[in-house]
């Protein structure tokens, strides 16, 4: 059987394994929902974007909010990753991961004081502001910690990455960035205030990409600001270009990383701006192919319109395709042999809504383990606690090594920061 995306997932004999262990075994030692990580997945992802970069000034911020694990983390700084982040919340992560705060670029459209103060006290790399008001709050935050914030502005080329209108970023119907005819003067007014030190641009047209001309137009248009920025007296030295590459969840076949970034720096070198260090920040293509959802059948409701697999892994554990209709593979993790009937996978949350997979050619037993492909991104990140539901556990696996890297959320854990009214 061929499977989307890992090729650290696989059959043996008729048992799913990612890398060397046994998702089954795994689920019945653990329980479900399980979230399962492969380490090497994400390192072999991660090649070639390094690869692509060598001998060039760079940095790969891998951008948390797709899976942001301390273990995950850890992995990717131990690999020489820095960090996009969008919260406070973010940043205490990468810290507490072991990743260095000199190589975090601080993203979002909403920072608050607070979080501008403690990413000036860590020492982040660098601010992607995203609006002139920001501009004005973080230069008096700034001022007024006696500390200089390093910016960079997003801009908003209005390109169309093609991909769901929920992930794009980069149209001027879109709340992301600074207006491209906006961006020469507010880099002016940057450069004027206190506290602020302009040093690069940004730019992030939005996520799942499938196709190399989205990057390249969006490319030229910040090339052509790079000119007119520094022709009205402001330096830039460095370039982020965001991420977004898609991956791999049915048929979908976006460009290699080392392509991808192959063609965007022979573009800069064409134009001339080889010297200037490169940045980008890639999140699904790192983890997304390398984590998978376990989750147990616990009852099989045929039906005369639908048949309903239901499994207890829900909406909750798993928002995307409620979310936006998002398509999962969804296998069974023992191969068995006959037909395979068509089924809805359901959870047990109450919202017709809760639905893992619509449509699924399944064969599949009450008991059986079934796994969610393509889920190490935007999967747990997502996750919540409707109708008081832990979250689930989560695994790395490394070779046949596997480490509970969290544990599963029991109920008391929900509540604990709850109080009852007094009596």
């Amino acid at each position: 059987m061929t499977l989307p995306g890992s090729p650290f997932l696989a059959y043996r004999g008729d048992d799913l394994h990612l890398e060397g262990v046994s998702l089954k075994a795994l689920a019945q030692a653990h329980g479900t929902p399980l979230y399962v990580y492969s380490r090497q997945a994400m390192l072999a992802a991660l090649a070639p974007y390094q690869k692509a970069l060598a001998g060039r000034p760079h940095l790969v911020c891998y951008a948390v909010k797709a899976n942001s694990n301390l273990a995950v983390l850890q992995t990717f700084a131990e690999a020489g990753c820095g960090f996009d982040i969008v919260s406070g919340g973010e940043l205490a992560r990468v810290l507490a991961a072991g990743g260095d705060p000199a190589k975090v670029v601080f993203s979002g459209v909403g920072k608050t004081r607070a979080e501008m103060r403690q990413a000036l006290e860590a020492g982040v790399r660098c601010f992607n502001v995203e609006s002139t008001a920001e501009l004005e709050v973080l230069s008096e935050v700034a001022a007024a910690a006696g500390r200089t914030a390093q910016v960079s502005l997003r801009v908003n080329p209005d390109v169309d990455a093609g991909t769901h209108p929920y992930i794009s970023t980069g149209l001027k119907g879109n709340k992301f960035g600074v207006a491209h005819e906006q961006a020469v003067a507010t880099y002016r007014r940057a450069a004027e205030l206190p506290g602020l030190a302009v040093t690069g641009i940004d730019c992030h047209i939005g996520s799942q990409i499938t196709e190399v001309a989205p990057y390249l137009d969006a490319l030229d248009r910040v090339l052509d600001l790079v000119e007119a920025i520094e022709a009205a007296g402001v330096p830039i030295h460095h370039i982020d270009l965001g991420g977004g590459l898609g991956i791999t969840y049915t048929d979908e076949a976006p460009p290699a990383a080392d392509a991808l970034i192959g063609q965007l720096l022979a573009r800069i070198d064409a134009r001339g701006h080889g010297h200037r260090e490169v940045l980008f920040e890639p999140g699904r293509s790192l983890v997304g192919n390398a984590g998978v959802l376990l989750t147990e059948v616990m009852y099989l409701k045929p039906g005369e319109q639908k048949n309903f697999c239901v499994v207890d892994a829900a909406m909750n554990d798993l928002a995307r395709p409620a979310l936006y209709e998002a398509w999962m593979a969804i296998v069974n993790t023992s191969v068995r042999q006959g037909d395979a009937p068509v089924w809805d996978v359901v959870g047990p949350v109450c919202e017709s809504g809760d639905w893992l997979g619509r449509d699924r050619a399944l064969n599949v037993q009450a008991g059986d383990v079934l796994a969610v492909l393509s889920a190490g991104a935007y999967g747990m990140t997502m996750a919540s606690n409707y109708n008081t539901r832990g979250r689930a556990a989560e695994l790395m696996v490394d070779g046949e090594q596997v480490w509970v890297v969290r544990e599963r959320e029991q109920a008391a854990d929900l509540f604990k920061l709850e109080k009852r009214l007094p009596r």
